[in-house]
């Protein structure tokens, strides 16, 4: 979906392809949720929607506005800070306290930044290049407070609601600003609005029931698998190369994660696993 996206970012600019993505979404998933005759979400779940709605939708415009200016393999490593942001997003709003682990997964991880960082200086990136990885840093922090609010919205809806209403509220958040940011897309484009609303709803789907049975913490982890996706499809559809450092900045801030999270893992209960 990425590498769809980022290709729909670059023909038709970030703010349209997410806008459009969302609306295609709705379309794709709205039958299916009125066919299935599912209760309209009670005001707890709504609001949850509308936080996380709103806070994932940021995130991603950020992701997608800075991918179009850096390499994916990048981009997709330093969106790997947001499970060590929401350890600290989750002591913040949940009272947990910060363990020396985190404190030192995070320092770990800053290395790993400051090495991306550093190939960035060596080869002399441009200023573009420069402001689209803050771009995703920004990004890793918001989508780290969308995770902590998935987790707390998969446990009272189901994961077809859950990916249903993000799109939702993310295309009534956008299209007011449809007119001066946005328009329509051309015909040539709708198959990658589809093909991106098609990827980006079953993945929502799968995260939403995921979350819905395991841990944040555990489940984090398991998205360091995308920077070996993320550099494959970046040479092959974009003919993108991943440098050293790139490599070298991904496996600090994934040992920093890791790091962090370590001893904080356990199996969920038996009762919250069968809800």
């Amino acid at each position: 979906m990425d590498a769809v996206m980022k290709g729909m970012s670059i023909a038709h600019g970030a703010y349209s392809a997410v806008l459009w993505r969302s609306v295609a979404a709705v379309v794709l998933l709205g039958p299916l949720f009125l066919i299935t005759r599912r209760p309209w979400p009670g005001r707890a779940a709504l609001i949850l929607h509308v936080s996380r709605g709103a806070v994932a939708g940021a995130s991603v415009i950020l992701f997608f506005w800075g991918l179009v200016r850096v390499p994916m393999a990048q981009g997709v490593a330093l969106t790997f800070l947001a499970p060590l942001i929401a350890l600290f997003l989750a002591a913040l709003t949940l009272g947990e306290t910060i363990r020396h682990t985190a404190i030192g997964g995070s320092a770990v991880a800053s290395l790993g930044v400051l090495t991306i960082a550093a190939g960035q200086w060596q080869a002399h990136a441009s200023s573009a290049v420069v402001l689209g990885s803050l771009a995703i840093v920004l990004a890793s922090i918001l989508y780290a407070g969308s995770l902590i609010l998935l987790r707390r919205q998969a446990q009272i809806a189901d994961p077809l609601e859950v990916a249903l209403f993000t799109s939702i509220v993310l295309a009534a958040l956008l299209l007011p600003g449809a007119p001066w940011f946005s328009a329509m897309p051309a015909v040539a484009l709708v198959p990658g609005i589809l093909g991106a609303a098609a990827l980006g709803s079953v993945s929502a789907v799968l995260l939403a029931w995921a979350y819905r049975h395991a841990e944040a913490q555990i489940l984090a982890p398991v998205e360091y698998t995308a920077f070996v996706w993320s550099a494959i499809l970046g040479y092959a559809v974009f003919g993108e190369h991943v440098t050293g450092w790139t490599v070298a900045g991904a496996l600090l801030i994934i040992a920093g994660c890791l790091v962090a999270v370590r001893g904080r893992a356990g199996p969920i209960p038996q009762t919250e696993a069968a809800a």
